[in-house]
């Protein structure tokens, strides 16, 4: 889920958005990967058809102000947010399994309050009794009054149709006020946990793989902030007059540097037949709490834009997760594979120390994200794929870095299982996060509504399937996955830190050279 994905933290000022068209997230391709991407090449890119999707029109106001702290809500306020969408949560599995559901939130820190789901999930089904039943006597009346009646007999039939119609519109409206309070409610459980996943917090973490070994430096070590300086590649004291803290400026090969990472990342993707998309970077709240995070509220990391139901997203994640939203999708469909790129905007409230020095925590920043929508029983294995993928990835730019199992007490409320990859980065003097993925099986396209429609088995024993019958079988929901393919920011801190020399130059890694020009060292410039 991006660069960790908890997305907690305090609130912080408010910046400007004009409601203009946003500009394309996306710099132009370089020649190495438009041939990449040529027809004639050996791998066709798998071609994305958009499926039909309701969706709601809004629009954003001439000017809308950005804040990761809305306007002061009351509780009916939120709660009369969250209502307007209905997750397809299992509530009888949730019942028949409540120890399991009880030790995995206790395992999770999480404070979803099963029993208080339970409490009204029992109310819900006695109060939808009650409504059939009333019904059933409503339905029962107006048939007495189909045939001859006594005049006084029917007087008494309508007195007691009208008694009934009373009792039924006002046991509907509890009907309807319980069900929203029981997905407010029942919205906070989290997914279930892996099997192996570490029982306890971050510490807990076990170690998957490690790959290589600190690079040993026979001259004093700079960080990426001292080696900007001097190579002149940032400016944050610009930008922190312009935009505020914890916002940069790139020059010069910098600049160079990040398209790079960007259209190598991307030319390496595409070979592994991932579909490359560019998103929107403002989507609606309730995508963004269908995938699993919070857009309001005093521990939210997003940017709600005020006086409007949208947000800055955190990750391509998110508007990746909404392109299939309320489909059905062919089982020969899939998996569909994507590989997006985006700019990124999160709040980092509440952090402080040497680690956020510098590029490793800031507001705004370019990334690869990739993600996966497969069947549920594939999931495990393209959870495999994507970090093996990132793996890849790393090592081919000779990076020395740490696979971990994350522990149960780190996982967000989405991820079934997530490993997150860290990187030596010797600057800062310890690992550093630089990618993840995570498997989030179906908890978020149960709240997405995406569906595809498997094959029924006994139907392929069947050589002549009778007229009008398919071979399909009911619908179940998409297994869900999302990998970091690479954070931009992060990465410039690993290469510049890692491939210092000793002349006060960078050397440029290998597999990003022909996406530079040429260029194989950054040099500091004559003064």
């Amino acid at each position: 889920m991006g660069l960790r994905c908890s997305f907690g933290g305090t609130t912080l000022q408010t910046l400007m958005l004009r409601a203009c068209p946003p500009p394309s997230s996306s710099s132009s391709l370089s020649f190495s990967l438009l041939r990449t991407l040529n027809p004639q090449r050996r791998r066709p890119v798998r071609h994305f058809i958009p499926l039909a999707r309701a969706l709601s029109a809004s629009s954003l106001s001439a000017t809308a102000s950005v804040t990761s702290e809305a306007a002061p809500r009351t509780d009916s306020d939120d709660k009369a947010a969250k209502s307007q969408w209905k997750a397809a949560i299992d509530f009888k599995w949730i019942r028949d399994h409540r120890d399991a559901v009880a030790t995995n939130i206790k395992n999770r820190n999480s404070s979803a309050n099963l029993d208080l789901v339970l409490e009204l999930y029992a109310k819900m089904l006695d109060t939808q009794k009650e409504v059939e039943q009333l019904r059933g006597e409503r339905n029962a009346v107006a048939n007495k009054m189909k045939g001859k009646l006594e005049p006084s007999e029917r007087q008494k039939l309508v007195e007691e149709g009208k008694n009934l119609k009373e009792g039924l519109m006002t046991l509907e409206e509890d009907l309807v006020k319980l069900t929203d309070e029981l997905q407010q409610e029942a919205q906070f459980i989290p997914n279930m946990t892996h099997p192996d996943v570490p029982i306890g917090d971050e510490d807990s973490s076990v170690i998957r793989k490690m790959v290589g070994s600190p690079r040993e430096f026979s001259f004093p070590v700079k960080d990426h902030v001292q080696l900007g300086k001097e190579l002149d590649l940032f400016d944050f004291d610009a930008a922190a007059e312009v935009s505020g803290s914890k916002f940069y400026y790139l020059k010069n090969e910098a600049v160079l540097l990040e398209m790079a990472l960007i259209n190598w990342t991307l030319s390496e993707v595409v070979k592994r037949g991932f579909t490359l998309l560019t998103t929107p970077e403002i989507v609606r709240s309730s995508v963004v709490e269908k995938c699993g995070f919070q857009p309001r509220g005093t521990n939210t990391q997003v940017y709600s834009i005020k006086d409007s139901d949208q947000c800055l997203i955190g990750t391509a994640e998110i508007p990746v997760g909404g392109i299939h939203m309320d489909s059905i999708l062919p089982n020969s469909s899939l998996p569909h594979k994507y590989a997006a790129f985006s700019h990124c905007f999160r709040t980092e409230a509440g952090a402080a120390g040497a680690a956020t020095r510098g590029l490793y925590r800031v507001h705004q920043f370019s990334k690869v994200e990739l993600f996966v929508l497969c069947r549920p029983e594939e999931s495990n294995a393209y959870h495999e794929e994507l970090i093996t993928i990132e793996e890849d990835l790393f090592s081919s730019l000779g990076l020395h870095f740490k696979t971990l199992d994350m522990a149960s007490g780190d996982l967000g409320a989405p991820a079934y299982r997530k490993f997150d990859v860290e990187a030596w980065m010797p600057g800062l003097g310890r690992y550093g996060e630089i990618s993840s993925a995570s498997n989030c099986t179906d908890y978020q396209s149960r709240r997405l509504g995406i569906r595809y429609r498997p094959v029924d088995p006994a139907s392929l024993n069947n050589n002549s399937p009778k007229k009008g019958k398919s071979n399909a079988g009911p619908t179940q929901f998409v297994h869900t996955l999302n990998a970091t393919a690479c954070a931009i920011p992060r990465m410039i801190v690993c290469i510049l830190e890692n491939y210092q020399q000793e002349d006060g130059s960078v050397a440029i890694p290998a597999p990003l050279r022909p996406f530079m020009g040429g260029l194989e060292v950054i040099a500091p410039r004559p003064r």
